[in-house]
């Protein structure tokens, strides 16, 4: 019995068009440190596809260094990160937006289907000694779209938020890990899910949806593009040969290939989720974009992975279920075969 992947996105393999493009730009030499024209052709191609000719597209080498690098340069060591208190830059990342930040805190604020709320947002600022030197002050508001829970923001949220936020000051940070799949879900442009809503960076996930080693940076805020061209070299994440990393980000932009590769593992998941609802499985939340948390006991749970299932167990009576690019309708059905034979 071969077993079928469903603990994380991170463990699908890497596209075969990802790995064309690398051995295509294996030829020859090229300036290093992105002073290639793979990287000149990512920047041109950034501008396309969000629409704005001024943002500067600074591939990384993992998600977390996106997201702790990139507030780092919008955040001053005596600043706070205000996020949703489930929010992957507070619970899963060691820490590394303080590191790179020199200290800067993050701040987890409540909030229903782990979305961020307007109203926490009002009462993190009601509360805030602002100018008090003994008090961290809130500086950049960061949103996790999708959230770590499989739920989207709404388009009309995220500018609300956005609105909030700059008129008290505050930049606004989106984690992008999965971007693509939250596109998908909202059937909208990445322009309109960014800038357009108010956004000043957002960190692009790649490497969970088909790239082998490049994530990225999309910075919409010049100020903040120019420091982080800085913090960058700093932090180790200006690659010698940056054309490997480029070309792999060229690729999954080029064509549309990213949100193809989103719908597979977003259409996916409603597959399952149908046929699990149609099981009388329960949810925690209704998953909108590739990842669904289910309500399993234990012995079920054990059955379940008995039966090959590969998932991981979050919460007492809790799995997570994650689907990929490389999940295909053959595997969805065998899950659901083999969810029903341990009911």
């Amino acid at each position: 019995m071969s077993p079928i992947e469903l603990r994380s996105d991170n463990a699908a393999g890497i596209a075969p068009e990802i790995l064309q493009a690398i051995e295509a730009a294996n030829s020859g030499s090229a300036l290093a440190y992105g002073g290639d024209q793979w990287s000149a052709r990512l920047q041109a191609l950034a501008a396309e596809v969000f629409e704005q000719p001024d943002v500067t597209i600074f591939p990384v080498l993992t998600g977390t260094a996106a997201n702790a690098i990139a507030l780092s340069a919008m955040c001053p060591p005596w600043g706070a990160v205000l996020c949703h208190e489930t929010a992957h830059i507070l619970r899963s990342e060691g820490g590394a937006t303080s590191m790179f930040g020199a200290g800067a805190v993050m701040k987890g604020l409540p909030g229903d289907n782990f979305l961020l709320e307007e109203s926490s947002l009002e009462t993190a600022f009601a509360t805030t000694r602002w100018g008090d030197p003994h008090h961290s002050q809130p500086t950049v508001v960061s949103l996790t779209n999708p959230t770590d829970l499989g739920t989207v923001y709404p388009l009309a949220r995220i500018a609300a938020l956005s609105r909030r936020a700059h008129e008290q000051g505050l930049l606004v940070h989106m984690d992008g890990a999965r971007l693509a799949n939250a596109l998908v879900s909202l059937d909208c442009s990445p322009a309109a899910l960014t800038w357009q809503a108010g956004i000043d960076v957002v960190t692009l996930g790649a490497t969970k949806n088909g790239v082998m080693t490049a994530d990225a940076i999309v910075c919409f805020n010049a100020e903040v593009a120019k420091t982080l061209t800085y913090r960058l070299k700093r932090a180790g994440q200006v690659a010698s040969k940056m054309r490997f990393q480029a070309v792999q980000l060229q690729a999954y932009l080029n064509q549309g290939r990213w949100l193809a590769w989103a719908s597979q593992a977003n259409n996916a998941m409603q597959a399952l989720v149908r046929g699990l609802q149609a099981r009388g499985a329960t949810f925690v939340v209704t998953p909108d974009a590739n990842m669904a948390f289910v309500h399993v006991d234990n012995p079920m749970a054990d059955r379940l992975q008995a039966a090959g299932l590969l998932f991981y167990r979050t919460a007492p009576g809790v799995i997570r279920l994650v689907t990929s690019f490389q999940t295909t309708s053959a595997d969805i059905e065998e899950t659901l075969a083999r969810w029903q034979q341990c009911l």
